[in-house]
């Protein structure tokens, strides 16, 4: 599956970029990248910046509402229509669990894309924006369109608000038609620690997080989509709600929490939750 190419800084950017042309400024996500392609079978295969995973079990948790997210979502037949070789096709985008923003979870989807390979190239900006909305996926926030390179100071630009909360975008990407890209930080962003101290145990987190209310949101999803509610599938979707928006607490390089643990303790709350509710 194709690889997505590092984007440099705007100081290291080729100098056509800010010269020549027209320019899509989007903003940037503070998130982790998602690749996907649609198999002939029909199946979807999905990938990080650097693996790929084969295996639905084998996508790491923080991941997984992306890609349940992108498996609901995506229009298949609709892609099978638009190429002869869907397997060519590859789709990039942000899982957008918690690194440094706290973006308000409840209305930032789980997955945005931001570009398209499409077996020879990457899409234009505009094309991504429009393939992505026909299939039923969320592009990026498109901040610019066709903004001339010329009037594009990158020394003097100013990183603006998110749309998906209220703070300050994590940073900017900006684009051409020709596939050149240069990216631009927010200071906040920028200088903020990953490292995050966190006050209790595994135990204790998992009592502070898989509160009632989460439990019972979680619930009333299954319920709607027709899902059965089972200890099994209310624990999994609390854990994978957690990781999303707990990702920095929990995934810690140095000291993480023992994930075991967590999860069993996780489980017993459902396990409660559930008596309760149904007695």
């Amino acid at each position: 599956m194709k690889e997505y190419p590092t984007i440099p800084r705007a100081a290291d950017a080729p100098d056509r970029l800010f010269e020549e042309g027209h320019l899509w400024v989007l903003e940037q996500i503070d998130g982790a990248t998602l690749r996907f392609q649609l198999q002939e079978a029909g199946f979807l295969r999905f990938g990080d910046q650097s693996r790929v995973y084969d295996a639905p079990d084998a996508v790491p948790t923080p991941y997984r509402p992306a890609v349940r997210h992108v498996r609901e979502q995506l229009d298949r037949e609709a892609l099978r229509t638009a190429t002869d070789d869907v397997e060519s096709v590859v789709f990039f985008g942000v899982s957008t669990h918690r690194h440094t923003v706290a973006y308000d979870w409840d209305r930032i989807p789980p997955f945005l894309g931001f570009d398209i390979w499409d077996g020879e190239e990457f899409l234009t900006p505009g094309a991504v924006q429009r393939v992505l909305g026909e299939l039923g996926l969320r592009p990026v926030n498109a901040l610019e369109r066709e903004l001339p390179a010329r009037d594009f100071h990158p020394d003097r630009y100013t990183v603006p608000d998110s749309a998906w909360y209220d703070g300050p975008a994590a940073g900017v990407v900006v684009r051409n038609k020709r596939g050149d890209r240069a990216t631009l930080r927010h200071p906040s962003v920028e200088a903020a620690d990953d490292t995050v101290p966190v006050d209790g145990s595994a135990e204790e987190l998992a009592a502070r997080y898989a509160t009632r209310q989460r439990l019972e949101r979680l619930a009333t999803e299954l319920d709607t989509q027709d899902e059965p509610v089972t200890v099994d599938s209310l624990q999994q979707r609390a854990i994978e709600d957690i990781a999303r928006e707990h990702h920095r607490e929990l995934y810690r390089a140095t000291d993480p929490v023992d994930t075991d643990t967590f999860r069993s303790e996780v489980g017993a709350l459902t396990r409660e939750f559930l008596t309760e509710r149904y007695g």
